[in-house]
């Protein structure tokens, strides 16, 4: 899968013709080496794609990886050296940190709001709000950065939310559905966003349930009545402001859709010198 997403992102940047700068101003036969730093603070993810990017760019440029992914990274670190050919290094220089700095970014912001609730009993985890085509790296990078990953697609579980609720009829109804529908392994959880759906959810049988937009005063009570009967999920304008506040609710896991859809690049560059 990292061949194929490399090979279309570089596809994608040579297009017809290639580097035509690097041709045009280099020596065929020019070697250099690059190293790529980190220029901000961060969690490193996504050195597997970088590495990709310039073996496929050109078998004989050697990439040595100084760090890897989850690791932590502070201005300035080094984290790869690649050497040989100067046009295929800079020809792949772009794809790699493309990802590099994605899947960092996404690593960082995840590690940050980890540590903000690491003192309780919650986990963050990722949603579907993901880039078309690249969901498993971006849950990937999740992980790299602490957190735990939520479904990969409508196939993983049974998610019953508010829409599925309005048109089958009501929570209750909802669940009966998908019991009698799958089979014992596949659990089921439904969203909520009132204390009386909660209860309804529980006497139903839900597995998972996942409390949308509760206030932590709210979620407190949610926690209390579920006490222990189902895993608890929150999520609803999650951010470094909110929380803390959520996870000290109680709650088991907490869905954020901004550590994939919203993460900022984290700021990786390649130096080059020439050999």
């Amino acid at each position: 899968m990292i061949r194929d997403l490399v090979n279309a992102a570089l596809s994608e940047d040579w297009g017809r013709l290639g580097d035509i700068t690097s041709a045009a101003v280099i020596d065929t036969n020019a070697t250099a080496r690059g190293i790529i730093r980190a220029r901000e603070a961060g969690v490193l993810a996504g050195i597997g794609f970088a590495k990709t990017a310039f073996a496929l760019a050109d078998e004989h440029l050697l990439a040595e990886i100084q760090l890897g992914d989850g690791e932590n990274l502070a201005a300035g670190t080094q984290v790869m050296t690649i050497t040989g050919p100067a046009i295929a290094l800079l020809g792949a220089e772009r794809v790699a940190l493309n990802f590099l700095g994605h899947m960092s970014g996404i690593a960082t912001q995840t590690a940050q709001l980890s540590a903000l609730v690491a003192h309780t009993r919650a986990r963050i985890c990722d949603t579907r709000k993901t880039t078309p085509g690249l969901r498993a790296v971006e849950k990937y990078a999740v992980r790299a950065g602490g957190g735990v990953n939520h479904r990969f697609g409508l196939d993983d579980a049974i998610l019953i939310k508010d829409n599925h609720i309005a048109v089958a009829g009501g929570v209750t109804a909802a669940i009966s559905r998908a019991q009698a529908k799958v089979g014992h392994m596949m659990r089921i959880e439904v969203e909520v966003d009132t204390l009386d759906q909660l209860d309804e959810a529980l006497a139903a049988g839900a597995d998972i349930v996942l409390l949308d937009n509760m206030p932590p005063e709210m979620l407190k009570e949610a926690v209390a009545r579920i006490d222990g009967r189902a895993v608890s999920e929150a999520s609803g304008r999650v951010d470094a402001a909110t929380v803390e506040a959520i996870a000290e609710a109680g709650v088991d896991y907490i869905s954020v859709g901004r550590i994939t859809h919203s993460a900022p690049c984290l700021d990786l560059g390649l130096d080059i010198e020439f050999i």
